[in-house]
């Protein structure tokens, strides 16, 4: 967008869980996963972590507006491990999110391929013909008074931006969503999708791991 300017967030890491292999983190609203380009773009999640850890590596990326739990990997095999997971569907992903209207039936599935759309990146949109594949499962959590509807989001598949254009496609975009949303939606200080809780299997010896990160909205 034309008037955007990154002013990330300056507040302490926020570490839920570190070990030899694997670092869980709590990304707060507004800072990047990795750094964008320009100089003006550096400051991100990994530029701060590695600061501390500086083996970290990437397993896979949250948007800049999207706040929550973050695996990062400590050595090259756990990062191997780990995007294996991502690739293959192992993990257990969980958002919660505030969406315009009032969401009906009490829960369901999305099933819409994605893909970017050229002319005006860095969206995306539905297209059955070139999109990948795309399913999100959702869950009503409650109707707010003002007319919002909170949900659980669980993606099956891990598109850019899937959560928001499958939530905008069923004619409920998330609040604050600058690419997606319109009109009075656009009314809130962020975007209200946060990245709850993160289940994976630990890439030294196997056994399921669980973090989550309490809703800030």
């Amino acid at each position: 967008m034309s008037d955007f300017v990154y002013a990330p967030p300056d507040e302490p890491l926020q570490i839920l869980h570190a070990d030899a292999q694997v670092l869980v983190v709590n990304k707060p609203a507004g800072l990047l996963s990795v750094p964008g380009k320009g100089e003006h773009l550096a400051d991100c999640l990994i530029a701060r972590l590695r600061a501390v850890y500086p083996e970290v590596l990437l397993v896979h990326r949250l948007d800049l507006d999207t706040s929550g739990v973050m695996v990062f990997a400590l050595t090259p095999l756990a990062q191997r491990h780990l995007g294996w997971q991502f690739e293959e569907r192992v993990t257990k992903k969980v958002y919660v999110a505030r969406l315009w209207g009032q969401l009906s039936p009490r829960e369901g599935r999305v099933d819409l391929p994605l893909c970017v759309d050229w002319p005006n990146r860095p969206r995306q949109h539905v297209d059955h013909e070139v999109g990948r594949p795309a399913q999100t499962d959702w869950r009503v959590v409650r109707h707010e008074a003002d007319g919002t509807t909170r949900v659980r989001l669980m993606p099956l598949t891990g598109r850019s931006h899937q959560l928001r254009v499958h939530m905008s496609e069923l004619g409920h975009p998330i609040l604050g969503d600058r690419l997606y949303a319109t009109g009075a939606a656009l009314d809130f200080p962020r975007l209200m999708l946060h990245a709850e809780s993160l289940r994976f299997r630990h890439p030294d010896g196997g056994k399921a791991q669980s973090y989550s990160s309490p809703c800030p909205f």
